[in-house]
């Protein structure tokens, strides 16, 4: 699914409902996906093992740095000695090649930076693209007009070649992580703009929020107590949606050279030094690929169910877990 097509589908999420009230039929509908929750599930085990990463590896008994240069065999370009990549009970996934270093360790902590670096992307989006948005809907036209058409061009900007360029001439001394969301952050934000800016557009005509600017309110003050709530779902969904899309490009960046740098472990780079190891060391491979597969499939699949569960006449377009009839049943237990 394209961004663009995304973000007409999430504009149109209806958020009109009260909050208390909305809330409940939220968590009622989300609970007749067995498949969102599922995903659920996933996202939060993946989120603990990043997290308890330094308690994980203590168990362990190694760390994702240290080289063992006796466990890969030297005469053979350095493949891993023993069995599955040299698994044992120190070492629980087996060691890389050339170095040594324990897979299981660079994992778990690769975990940490692919996530975090996604998570903090979308926050820097959605922080900017809700003021981008809000601002040019209650601007005067010009302020309107000028940043409609910023927001146009970042939206046209190809990001891949943006972040690539940023990425390569930023001096090697500031923190990777830090930067790559960054990077990500503020180059992609514009469609949530585009998202806020449309909705605050409707809500503005609202009576509650013509009775509020007769009352003398600022205009920040109705944005943050009339519209914030009123654009809170379909920012929520998109933001949803989002997530998945930055882990890939923290890979892809990580991928090409120009995202993370050793010795941080990310799984994107730990693929960019897998790809010559595939037939001599395959788990290598497999593993940070597996572990990609695992978090995009589950926060898809998380995203797609909050996006029906906030806006039910949307149908879930996974059709996997979901149904007609315990939604309706759902809807039917919130209204009664």
């Amino acid at each position: 699914m394209s961004e663009a097509l995304l973000a007409t589908e999430v504009a149109g999420t209806d958020s009109t409902v009260p909050a208390a009230s909305g809330a409940r039929q939220f968590w009622r509908r989300l609970r007749t996906q067995r498949a969102a929750l599922v995903a659920a599930g996933v996202v939060a085990l993946l989120v603990l093992v990043a997290l308890a990463a330094p308690l994980l590896t203590a168990l362990e008994g190694q760390d994702p740095t240290t080289y063992h240069p006796s466990l890969v065999d030297s005469a053979r370009g350095g493949v891993p000695i023993g069995s599955l990549g040299g698994a044992s009970a120190d070492h629980w996934f087996g060691v890389e090649p050339q170095t040594g270093r324990d897979l299981f360790a660079r994992l778990v902590y690769g975990a940490r930076v692919s996530l975090g670096v996604a998570l903090a992307a979308t926050v820097v989006q959605v922080a900017l693209g809700i003021t981008v948005g809000v601002a040019a809907a209650l601007g005067r036209r010009w302020v309107d007009q000028l940043l409609s058409r910023f927001t146009d061009v970042m939206v046209a900007m190809p990001l891949m070649i943006m972040a690539l360029a940023l990425l390569a001439i930023v001096p090697a001394s500031f923190p990777r992580p830090v930067l790559v969301a960054l990077v990500i952050g503020l180059i992609g934000w514009g469609n949530i703009a585009r998202i806020v800016r449309a909705r605050t557009l409707t809500l503005r005509e609202l009576d509650h929020v013509a009775a509020a600017r007769l009352s003398g309110w600022g205009t920040w003050s109705i944005a943050r107590r009339e519209l914030l709530p009123g654009i809170a779902a379909p920012v929520i969904t998109y933001a949803a949606l989002l997530v998945p899309t930055n882990i890939t490009v923290e890979a892809a960046l990580s991928f090409l050279g120009v995202g993370v740098k050793p010795p941080t472990p990310s799984w994107g780079q730990m693929l960019t030094a897998a790809d010559v190891w595939y037939q001599a060391a395959p788990q290598y491979l497999l593993l940070p690929a597996g572990a990609l597969f695992v978090t995009v499939l589950a926060l898809t699949v998380l995203g797609d169910g909050v996006r029906t569960a906030l806006d039910p006449r949307a149908a879930s377009r996974l059709r996997v877990g979901t149904g007609r009839r315990r939604e309706s049943k759902a809807d039917a237990g919130g209204t009664a």
